[in-house]
């Protein structure tokens, strides 16, 4: 392997924090070279399950069509195309006719092409869109006029012949954190980040005159806070949202009057959050205030005295409200599993019946604010996701359509969840998925999150099958840090408790061992960014007990990191792991920190993953853990490190490229396993 020589410094790899050093990108060329002369031993198998995976999904397809006002939208994928295509059409069955955007077209030339927003106005007529072609997260926002009349007796024929136009009005280095219309199509809000790509400032350009004119509407000056904007599905308001990890504040600017000031709905206060929307002669406000998993209250338009609505419900997380004119749809988290609940205008409520084993159940897109019946996706691990409609009363619900999965027997598949024993006592929850026919124990790949309050729904994956034919089973870990077990679960694997999370998943481990269903000799594990993190800290706290594990731009230097407030994000993320530049966060940090603690051990295989272009993950963290790794691994196991150079945090954007990425992460766990 390359190597650059070191002076005298405590960190040898310091050096790789400044990204424009061309011995950076020497060095990430290098370990791609090595990287790849590895997987050349692997081709076949590669190949296999690329295959495999390709053969398993339906790729031309159409998504069930959404009505929104006078159109129906609808996405589609072609075979052979990376991208979809975005459509219209005066029915349902006539939903193809009109192309909006051929991301293909849009990203033809590019290495990389991420479509961030798609925003209709009120009348339909204007599209604005979005787009980023590096992964640095930096969007260039367009407006797209359309001069379709719906009132044609014909079918339409526009896709041969397009009847639309890029407007001159072009903004660059937006941030993907929403875009709003005023009704009259008149004024498109936007939003840009600072330096630190923090998403901080709301701004007001109108269609047709240039950008250098558009107004500053908010600007977010507490650097621990970040924003977004959007609409509600009432249409008479836009939202602008602040909000840190533990506290939030709300503004609203009237969609018919777009040019008044932003009237703050409850103005913030440290460790009360909230989210706003519209109930169409009312607010409804969904807040932590005295109630640690959130109720929800209701006012008139000024804000000015709330009651509540629904009550606090300890243990059961309400994560989110959607107002709909008759009822609210709330998503829970309850036992550690989702759940849909309407609560209707006259006080009665009912829960949405879900699947007979664990799953996952939301909303799907309901964009009619008077809507009969309401759709929702539903699926499990070992179901694809379906979409279902269903009326508002529950009478009559019917599957719309279900992801299609040629070549495959779901019947061959078994999941189930388990509770494992933490070291204080605390349940922790697993699912586990593997062939029905699979003998146990087998070999296992655990994977996990348990950061920031995200919960991890058990969903379907086709790729995973492919372990499973394989002889591997597959859990999936919910530590404390998570949200899956209400507010406090997340609080007890946060800041001064963070190590919760690494020792939930060890105990998690050891359950599936003592259970029968992992092989002790043949265990993996695998997570992404704060799951990266996760995957870090377990490999350095016990090195001993994984054979392999897959480290997707994992956050692994946390305490430079989060001493540096220039980086981006730092400062908005002391709220989840602290502040190393005081006591106790520093040794606290420290204790845990996987670069800080790779010392001389034998690791288990490694492939760790990085984008060249990521704004949350810095490339240098990735880098410089693996070359620590290298300094002082005693075993003869392979280390891998594979950096994205035209990709950002999520990795190739196209979906063969994904298709392909994600069959060489599995190649490297089957090789190793």
């Amino acid at each position: 392997m390359w190597s650059r020589p070191t002076g005298e410094v405590e960190d040898q790899y310091a050096w790789m924090r400044d990204l424009d050093d061309p011995a950076l990108t020497e060095y990430l060329r290098a370990e791609n070279r090595y990287a790849e002369g590895w997987f050349e031993t692997q081709t076949d198998l590669v190949e296999e399950l690329f295959s495999e995976i390709r053969s398993r999904i339906q790729e031309t397809d159409l998504s069930v069509p959404v009505r929104s006002g006078p159109w129906w939208y609808a996405t589609a994928t072609a075979a052979g195309q990376n991208y979809p295509r975005h459509l219209r059409g005066p029915s349902a069955e006539r939903a193809t006719e009109q192309l909006l955007l051929d991301e293909n077209i849009a990203g033809d030339g590019y290495d990389h092409f991420d479509l961030g927003a798609l925003d209709m106005s009120f009348d339909h007529r204007l599209m604005a869109w979005s787009f980023d072609t590096t992964g640095d997260e930096r969007y260039t926002l367009r407006v797209r006029r359309f001069d379709t009349d719906l009132s044609a007796a014909e079918p339409l024929d526009l896709p041969e012949s397009p009847s639309w136009v890029d407007l001159a009005d072009r903004i660059d280095d937006v941030s993907n954190a929403g875009t709003a219309w005023s009704a009259d199509g008149r004024f498109l809000f936007y939003v840009t980040a600072d330096d630190q790509q923090r998403p901080c400032t709301v701004w007001r350009h109108e269609i047709g005159t240039p950008t250098s004119a558009d107004l500053q509407v908010f600007d977010e000056r507490d650097e621990s806070f970040y924003v977004g904007i959007g609409v509600t599905r009432s249409e008479r308001f836009i939202v602008i949202s602040t909000a840190s990890l533990d506290a939030a504040e709300v503004l609203l600017v009237p969609t018919a009057d777009p040019q008044i000031e932003p009237r703050v709905v409850r103005p913030r206060r440290a460790g009360v959050e909230y989210a706003i929307d519209d109930w169409g002669d009312r607010l409804v406000m969904l807040t932590n205030d005295d109630a640690i998993d959130f109720r929800v209250l209701e006012s008139t338009d000024d804000g000015e005295q709330w009651t509540e609505l629904i009550a606090h419900r300890p243990g059961e997380r309400i994560v989110a409200i959607d107002a709909f004119a008759e009822f609210l749809a709330l998503l829970e988290w309850s036992g550690g599993l989702p759940r849909l609940e309407f609560h209707f205008r006259d006080g009665t409520s009912r829960v949405v019946a879900g699947l007979s084993e664990p799953g996952d159940i939301d909303l799907a897109n309901n964009p009619d604010w008077r809507p009969t019946r309401v759709r929702f996706v539903m699926q499990s691990m070992t179901s694809p996701p379906a979409v279902y409609e269903e009326d508002i009363d529950g009478a009559r619900r019917v599957m719309l359509k279900q992801v299609s999965t040629p070549n495959i027997d779901l019947a061959a598949y078994v999941s189930t969840r388990r509770w494992a024993r933490a070291d204080d006592g605390t349940e922790v929850p697993i699912d586990v998925v593997h062939r029905a026919d699979a003998s146990l124990p087998a070999p296992t790949l655990v994977s996990g999150y348990g950061a920031y309050e995200v919960s991890i729904p058990p969903r379907f994956s086709v790729a995973r099958l492919s372990l499973l034919d394989r002889g591997i089973a597959v859990a999936v870990v919910h530590p404390r840090g998570g949200g899956e077990l209400g507010r406090s679960w997340y609080e007890r694997g946060r800041r001064l408790q963070k190590r919760n999370t690494f020792t939930d998943t060890l105990d998690a481990v050891d359950d599936l061992v003592e259970a029968g269903i992992a092989d002790a000799a043949h265990i993996g594990v695998r997570g992404g960014s704060a799951g990266g993190l996760l995957v870090g800290a377990c490999v350095t706290m016990r090195p001993e007990r994984f054979a392999f594990a897959v480290a997707e731009v994992p956050f692994v230097d946390v305490v430079t990191t989060m001493s540096d407030p220039s980086l981006p994000l730092t400062v908005t993320e002391w709220d989840e792991w602290g502040d190393p530049r005081t006591e106790p966060a520093a040794s606290y940090i420290a204790s845990y920190s996987p670069y800080d603690h790779t010392t001389t051990n034998a690791y288990p295989a490694m492939y760790v993953s990085a984008g060249l272009n990521d704004p949350r993950v810095s490339v240098h963290e990735p880098a410089k853990w693996v070359s620590r790794l290298r300094d002082v691994n005693t075993s003869r196991r392979p280390i891998l490190m594979v950096t994205e150079m035209e990709a950002g945090h999520l990795g190739p954007s196209g979906r063969y490229d994904a298709w392909r990425d994600e069959a060489r992460i599995i190649a490297f766990i089957v090789s190793n396993a």
